[in-house]
């Protein structure tokens, strides 16, 4: 029962990580007051992305780079519509969400089946060999080690740093920042992409390093579940890693039950982390709507009355 609650949590982690850094850059843009519903097609332009790259070139890390790149490159375009030309944020976001859906099916057939060079786990010496967090912490691939320190670095950003405050500033009151000089615009697009980015990221480690493929949609929802994720974390970075894991480890029950010869309900067990979703979203309601930046109450309010 151990050795089955170990390898439950330790491929919480590893599958846990794409929507950790996708939750993690949503709260970046939600914070300065942007929803990015197009999470899942950053997510998966930056999966495509890194194996391409890492397929073409050799290099998974140059994948890495590439995969967060194509992110931002998408997030952007999300940015320059809802912040410069005024589109509704949910239907920018649904839209380029298929968008990154269609463009994938269309360039990724090439790398269906393909061998790329990908991300080893890595034992971390003498911490690996803790009993049960070794092996749930510290024995992963790399992408997974640096992901551990996104989540203290934004909050400590977000809370100390000038340019946290004017991020946090854009979320809440914009007119203060027109007032001092600053644009609430490029700062929001700024969060934005950088969210973008992270998402990328994300899709990045999920086939490179977690799945050492590529295949259509991969991302199976992981994208809408850092989403929502994000208000169940009431936008508090720290609170999204638990979340992430939480439904990573949702992700992992069914194959580690098959790896032990369990059957399974292959199709109930894909369906419950979406479930177990919609129950905590259910439960909240408008009480953590409640601790949204103002201005992203705003966006809520004015889909809502439409």
């Amino acid at each position: 029962m151990s050795d089955l609650l170990t390898d439950v949590l330790s491929g919480g982690v590893r599958g846990g990580t794409a929507i950790m850094l996708a939750a993690l850059g949503e709260t970046l843009a939600e914070r300065a007051g942007v929803v990015n519903l197009g999470t899942e097609g950053c997510l998966l332009v930056g999966a495509l992305t890194g194996y391409a790259v890492a397929a073409e070139t050799g290099s998974p890390w140059a994948g890495l780079v590439a995969g967060a790149l194509a992110g931002a490159a998408l997030a952007l375009v999300h940015a320059g519509l809802v912040i410069w030309r005024r589109a509704d944020q949910f239907a920018t976001g649904l839209t380029l969400m298929f968008f990154g859906l269609g463009i994938t099916s269309l360039f990724g057939v090439a790398y269906v089946g393909k061998a790329a060079p990908g991300f080893a786990p890595v034992e971390i010496p003498l911490l690996s060999d803790v009993p049960v967090l070794g092996p749930v912490l510290f024995a992963h691939d790399p992408v997974t080690y640096l992901s551990y320190l996104v989540a203290p670095l934004m909050w400590w950003w977000l809370r100390r740093s000038r340019s946290g405050l004017l991020v946090r500033t854009a979320g809440e009151r914009a007119d203060v920042l027109h007032l001092h000089g600053y644009r609430a615009g490029l700062i929001r697009g700024g969060a934005v992409v950088a969210g973008g980015a992270l998402a990328g990221l994300g899709g990045a480690q999920l086939s490179t390093a977690y799945a050492h493929a590529w295949f259509e949609g991969m991302t199976a929802g992981r994208g809408f579940i850092a989403v929502a994720l994000v208000i169940f974390a009431a936008w508090r970075p720290l609170r999204v890693v638990a979340g992430a894991y939480l439904f990573g480890a949702l992700l992992a029950v069914a194959p580690v039950l098959q790896a032990r010869g369990h059957a399974v309900n292959q199709f109930a067990m894909d369906a419950l982390p979406f479930v177990i979703t919609l129950l905590i979203l259910a439960v909240i309601g408008r009480r953590t709507l409640r601790a949204a930046p103002q201005e992203l109450r705003r966006v809520f309010e004015s889909s809502s009355s439409n």
